[in-house]
């Protein structure tokens, strides 16, 4: 009855015989990618001594606790989706970490993010995949997108979906501003007016004079992003008058376009 005990634990724990089995290497540092996919493994055992791992694939498991992973500094990829991880603590100082999979767990409150508030280089973060209906407590908040965004600044893509370019620089560029003014006004310098007003007249968005180099600063940046909006329309409509000329070419019989 022992042996068969330790036989179904030995099957859901790494070790360094699996390891070895399944990726053909002698040294467990010399393991660079390591698929463990629904194995029905609970303890991740020995996987803490592949110190040169940079993706692993963890998911469709029992896995509850990540320690382990903590020593895991190289770590580039990590996919733990479907499993029964309630925090992520431990991944806080695998410090290469850009892309990770959570989607399918028990993460229940936006603090269990907290620990990746650090990981600068975490560009990528699902926590939802409706393709394969995984999801996780707290994504039942409607607006669990933002506070993510919030939580983790260096986030690009959130559930497979970009957050990236103008429009993420506008949203972190908005929050600035708002915190700026918040602060500002609090100090007294500025009164903020509560009304939103859909259309304005022209020079409200003039800045006037004020003492708050932060706000200069972030005046600046809104600027540039908007004369690099304009230019972008701009060539948006060099493109289309382009193509129009193009089509207007090719529907001439007596014409070629080469």
């Amino acid at each position: 009855m022992e042996s068969r005990n330790g036989k179904e634990q030995e099957l859901t724990r790494i070790t360094p015989e699996m390891l070895k089995s399944k990726t053909g290497e002698f040294d467990l540092e010399s393991i660079l990618f390591l698929k463990l996919r629904g194995l029905g493994l609970q303890d991740l055992g020995c996987i803490g001594e592949c110190l040169n791992l940079e993706r692993l694939d963890l998911s469709d498991n029992n896995v509850t606790h990540l320690a382990p992973l903590s020593s895991l500094k190289q770590m580039v990829a990590l996919n733990l989706s479907s499993n029964r991880i309630s925090s992520l603590e431990p991944l806080a100082s695998c410090d290469n970490l850009q892309t990770l999979n959570v989607a399918g767990n028990l993460l229940c409150s936006f603090e269990s993010l907290q620990c990746l508030k650090g990981l600068r280089r975490l560009e990528s973060i699902r926590l939802r995949d409706p393709v394969y209906n995984l999801s996780n407590p707290l994504c039942a908040n409607g607006s669990y997108r933002v506070a993510v965004m919030d939580t983790i600044p260096s986030v690009r893509v959130i559930d497979g979906e970009r957050v990236t370019g103008t429009g993420s620089d506008l949203y972190h560029l908005c929050k600035d501003i708002d915190n700026s003014l918040k602060r500002v006004s609090s100090s007294g310098a500025i009164e903020v007016s509560g009304a939103i007003k859909p259309w304005v007249e022209e020079g409200y968005w003039d800045l006037k004079p004020t003492q708050s180099t932060i706000i200069d600063e972030t005046y600046k940046q809104f600027s540039d992003i908007l004369r690099e909006c304009k230019e972008l329309s701009k060539r948006a409509d060099d493109t289309i008058a382009q193509a129009e000329r193009t089509l207007s070419i090719r529907g001439d019989t007596n014409s070629y376009v080469f």
